[in-house]
């Protein structure tokens, strides 16, 4: 049976990924801020602020405890502000380096000793080169940051597959944090969720724009 480990869990995206796992008769830990809220999903559940480097530690010291190997890790945490660089505040701006950048690399960090030999880590990335828009500045930075992380990741562990996901637009709670609106055709959760695990059993990497 094969074992994924999500950050990031009570979002739309990646709940939306444990409860296809879950279909599929994978084990499933999830980590996310309200782990209650995952209470019909898994039993595997644990508590962090991916802003807290604490915090991951505790969680994945908690995971290894309970969980094999882990075949499939995946980065789904997301936060996005829209303000003005002269009109943002710097705890702002580390709010959402923390939630796209920074707690990815912490939860990458504390987990490298948890993950199978040929594990796939998969980050939830962005069209950054087209979100360097009025208000963005941090997010837009972030996500890039994000590619040159994995990027480099790759480089460095080998045996492991990194892949960055670029969904287009995706109807998910974000939307309300901006002034913008999702279009028509922007993604369900779910068929995001269908699509990444379709590209993990294609055996994608690097940079998949979906």
């Amino acid at each position: 049976m094969a074992t994924a480990l999500i950050f990031g869990a009570s979002g739309g995206i990646g709940r939306a990924l444990a409860q296809q796992l879950r279909a599929k008769g994978w084990t499933v830990g999830a980590v996310s801020r309200h782990p209650h809220d995952l209470a019909d999903l898994t039993e595997f559940r644990y508590e962090a602020d991916v802003a807290d480097e604490f915090a991951v530690q505790r969680a994945i010291y908690s995971a290894a405890q309970e969980l094999p190997a882990i075949d499939l890790w995946v980065y789904a945490v997301g936060d996005i502000l829209s303000s003005p660089v002269a009109e943002m505040k710097p705890e702002a701006w580390k709010r959402i380096l923390d939630a796209n950048l920074t707690g990815a690399y912490l939860a990458t960090h504390y987990s490298l000793p948890l993950l199978a030999d040929q594990a796939h880590l998969m980050y939830l990335g962005a069209y950054s080169e087209k979100l360097r828009l009025p208000g963005l500045s941090a997010y837009a930075a972030a996500k890039a940051g994000l590619e040159a992380f994995a990027a480099t990741l790759a480089k460095e562990q080998r045996k492991l597959r990194v892949t960055v996901v670029r969904p287009g637009a995706v109807d998910t709670s974000l939307w309300n944090k901006t002034p913008m609106r999702p279009p028509r055709n922007a993604l369900t959760p779910e068929a995001l969720a269908e699509r990444i695990l379709a590209a993990h059993e294609a055996g994608a990497s690097g940079v998949l724009d979906l």
